[in-house]
C-alpha cells in the first residue's frame, strides 16, 4: 500500500483545512544585520506564499520591516528610540519594503496591495468596517494584501505596540482560519533554546500548558520590537478569538503552511467574537476614565447593560466622543473599556442632580461598544 495516505493523515488538519491564512513575518527574518532588506530572505518567503496560494488558500501578509529597511538609507546603525525618528525611518523604509514585495510577487504573477493601519482605523465605528471590507475586496480581486502599522502617523498613545499583536487582531478582522507567526526561533521552548535540554513544545492547548515555561522578553536581533513574550501574547489573543496559531521560524514557513509538524501549534481556546470588541480590548488604552457606582458596575458586568449617566459618579482625563475610556468601579478597579458617547467636558452636565431625568438616562457607553476586562 502506498505511504501517501499516511503522510496526508499526519499533517495538521487545522492547517491543511484553512482556507484563509494570515502570515506575520518579523524584521529580523527579512533584513540584514545592518538593517537593509535581504532580497534572498524576502524572495524565499514570497515563494512560500505563492505556493500556498497555488493550493487554493487565501493569504494575508502582516510584514514588519519598514523601520528596519529605512535605517541604512538614513545612515542609522540601530533602531532609533525617538518616535519622530522611528516615523522618519518608516517613511523611507515602507516604500522600499513594498517595492521589494511587489517585485518578488510579480515573478509569480501576483499583485500586492498595501494596507496601512492605525488603532483608530479599527476601533472607531466608522473605520473598522472599512478596514475589513478593504482586505476582503483585495482578496476577492486575487490580490495579496500586505498589512503593516502606519508608523509614519501613529503616536505613542495609538500604537499597536508590535506587529505580533497586530497580526492576531488582523486574523480576527479578516475572519482567518489560521495565523502563522514567523520568527527567528523555530518554535516555543520550555526554556531558553540555547539552554542544554530545552524542549520544543509541539502543541499548546491553553495557558495551563505554559505554567512552567520561561518566556523571553526580547528578540534576538536589534531591528525588531517583539520577542517570544509578544508572540505568546499574540497567540493568546488569536486563539481566544477562535483562530489557531502556528509559531515557527521563517525557514520553516513552507513546511508550516503545508501542515507539517514544525514549530508550535496553539490550539483555539475560544470562539470568534465581534471584531471591534477584540480590537477595543487588545489594541487600545483608555484616553481617560469614567467612575461608576456599585450599581452601575453590577449592571455592566453582570447584566450586560449599557452604562447610563445615572450610574456615573465622575470622569477623569481629556477625551472626546468616540474615544476608548476605562470604566472604573468605586474601589478604583478597571472593570471594562468602552467607546464613550460624550466629550469629557459634557459629562458633568449629565451627572448634576438637578439634571432632567431624561438626561440622566442617556447612554454614556453603549453595551455594543463595551468590553469587560
Amino acid at each position: 500500500m502506498s505511504g501517501a495516505p499516511f503522510e496526508a493523515a499526519a499533517l495538521r488538519p487545522v492547517v491543511t483545512g484553512a482556507r484563509r491564512v494570515v502570515v506575520k513575518v518579523g524584521s529580523s527574518s527579512l533584513t540584514t544585520a545592518e538593517g537593509g532588506i535581504d532580497p534572498q530572505r524576502l524572495q524565499s518567503l514570497v515563494d512560500v506564499l505563492a505556493a500556498t496560494r497555488a493550493r487554493g488558500t487565501e493569504v494575508v501578509l502582516v510584514s514588519s520591516g519598514a523601520i528596519a529597511a529605512g535605517l541604512a538609507p538614513l545612515g542609522m546603525k540601530r533602531r532609533p528610540t525617538l518616535l519622530a525618528e522611528q516615523q522618519a525611518a518608516a517613511s523611507v523604509g515602507q516604500g522600499l519594503l513594498v517595492h521589494h514585495y511587489t517585485t518578488a510577487l510579480r515573478h509569480h504573477g501576483i499583485t500586492a496591495g498595501q494596507v496601512l493601519l492605525t488603532v483608530d482605523d479599527v476601533t472607531r465605528r466608522a473605520h473598522y468596517r472599512n478596514a475589513a471590507q478593504t482586505v476582503s475586496a483585495l482578496l476577492g480581486m486575487d490580490v495579496l494584501p500586505i498589512v503593516n502599522e502606519n508608523d509614519t502617523v501613529a503616536t505613542t498613545e495609538i500604537r499597536f505596540g508590535d506587529n505580533d499583536r497586530l497580526a492576531a487582531l488582523v486574523a480576527h478582522l479578516v475572519r482567518a482560519d489560521l495565523l502563522v507567526l514567523l520568527s527567528d526561533v523555530d518554535g516555543l521552548y520550555d526554556a531558553d533554546p540555547r539552554t542544554p535540554g530545552a524542549r520544543l513544545l509541539s502543541e499548546v492547548h491553553g495557558l495551563d500548558d505554559l505554567a512552567d515555561v520561561a518566556i523571553g522578553k526580547t528578540g534576538a536581533a536589534g531591528v525588531g520590537t517583539g520577542g517570544m513574550e509578544t508572540k505568546v501574547e499574540a497567540a493568546s489573543i488569536a486563539t481566544g478569538a477562535g483562530v489557531p496559531v502556528v509559531l515557527t521560524s521563517a525557514g520553516n514557513a513552507g513546511a508550516a503552511l503545508a501542515g507539517d509538524h514544525v514549530g508550535t501549534l496553539f490550539h483555539a481556546t475560544g470562539r470568534k467574537r465581534k471584531r471591534r470588541l477584540l480590537w477595543l480590548q487588545h489594541a487600545t488604552e483608555g484616553r481617560g476614565s469614567i467612575v461608576l457606582d456599585a450599581g452601575a458596575v453590577r449592571a455592566v458586568t453582570e447584566r450586560g447593560a449599557s452604562l447610563l449617566a445615572a450610574g456615573v459618579t465622575g470622569a477623569h482625563g481629556d477625551f472626546h466622543a468616540g474615544d476608548p475610556v476605562d470604566l472604573v468601579g468605586p474601589d478604583g478597579e478597571v472593570v471594562a473599556r468602552g467607546l464613550v458617547n460624550y466629550d469629557a467636558d459634557e459629562i458633568p452636565g449629565l451627572l448634576a442632580r438637578t439634571a432632567p431625568e431624561k438626561r440622566r438616562e442617556r447612554e454614556v457607553v453603549h453595551r455594543d461598544a463595551l468590553v469587560l476586562l
